[in-house]
């Protein structure tokens, strides 16, 4: 296990390393000067130089991308040019926001992705089986920003149930509560979920009936187990790898898949502080944003191989 979890670990460096790389020279590879795109065709002669002293671009690329690296590794960001504050306290700010949003979302996910998934696994062929991937097809084909307004729609502007968009805050000084905040996410939530549930659901229901055909789920049953509990007993565990896979992909595609529906429900997450960052050519916001949002996949990815060893020793075994 320590061998496996080393080459895994290695792999991670490794591919974050070469993110940051890639990150830091597509900012490199822009046309013009990066000054220049920040402040625009009419800026001065003058007031592009000093720009350019502030953001370093004076000097060589190399250098630059060592201080870049060598500053996140010491917990220095640099300042954004827009807000005059430091990348890192931006960033942390707007991901109280867009964590629990992704966490909510991936609760839904699974939650209605394996229940529907079993039954449908469960009533192979029949009207349930056909109904939820016949649900399960639409909800691939629709995207998540079309759920984000119906749900508004309904909840919102009919129902009246919950708010139209908007964050009151985790705290009462920030002017809410958890629960407010939580209700405030809700829709949100769903909305993505939706969406990444239609397509585990139909992966979930795939890899139990491939589990269900192996020969020793069929000595289970003929030794006097009933379906249900062939089905939690010994099915369920070994239908998870492919269903992990899907679900490690799933997370960081949440958390990377906030932008558009933070910006429909206008709540002040990730999404958002990339967009008002864009327009107002940030450049030092969005590498940043873009390398945390990298190094979530790249991280998720790594935690998915270390739950896979857990859930099959055979993969600890062959990689060792």
């Amino acid at each position: 296990m320590g061998l496996f979890l080393l080459k895994r670990f290695a792999t991670f460096v490794a591919t974050l390393a070469v993110a940051s790389v890639l990150v830091f020279a597509v900012l490199e590879l822009l046309p013009g000067n990066a000054a220049e795109v920040i402040l625009g065709d009419t800026a001065t002669p003058e007031a592009v130089a000093a720009l350019q002293a502030k953001l370093g671009l004076d000097r060589p690329p190399l250098q630059r991308y060592l201080d870049w690296v060598g500053g996140w590794l010491q917990g220095r960001s640099a300042d954004s040019i827009s807000y005059g504050s430091p990348t890192a306290e931006l960033i942390a700010e707007r991901l109280r926001v867009t964590l629990p949003l992704a966490v909510m979302a991936m609760a839904l996910t699974v939650v209605l992705a394996i229940g529907l998934g079993l039954y449908a696994a469960s009533h192979h062929n029949r009207a349930g089986d056909i109904g939820v991937m016949a649900a399960s097809q639409l909800g691939v084909a629709v995207p998540n920003f079309w759920f984000a307004m119906l749900l508004i729609l309904v909840f919102a502007v009919k129902l009246q149930w919950v708010s139209a968009g908007g964050f009151p805050g985790w705290t009462e000084d920030e002017g809410g509560s958890p629960a407010e905040a939580l209700a405030a996410l809700l829709l949100p939530a769903l909305s993505l979920a939706l969406v990444q549930a239609a397509i585990l659901a139909r992966v979930t229901r795939s890899a139990v009936l491939e589990v269900m055909r192996e020969d020793y789920v069929r000595t289970a049953r003929a030794k006097g187990l009933s379906r249900r509990q062939a089905l939690w007993r010994h099915v369920l565990r070994n239908a998870m790898i492919p269903v992990l896979t899907i679900s490690g992909l799933q997370f960081a595609n949440l958390v990377t898949g906030t932008i558009v529906v933070e910006n429909v429900f206008v709540l002040p997450g990730i999404g958002r502080l990339v967009f008002q960052a864009i327009s107002n050519r940030d450049l030092v916001v969005v590498r940043d944003v873009v390398m945390l949002l990298a190094a979530v996949v790249v991280l998720v990815n790594f935690v998915v191989d270390v739950l896979y060893a857990i859930v099959d020793p055979r993969l600890r075994r062959a990689d060792a």
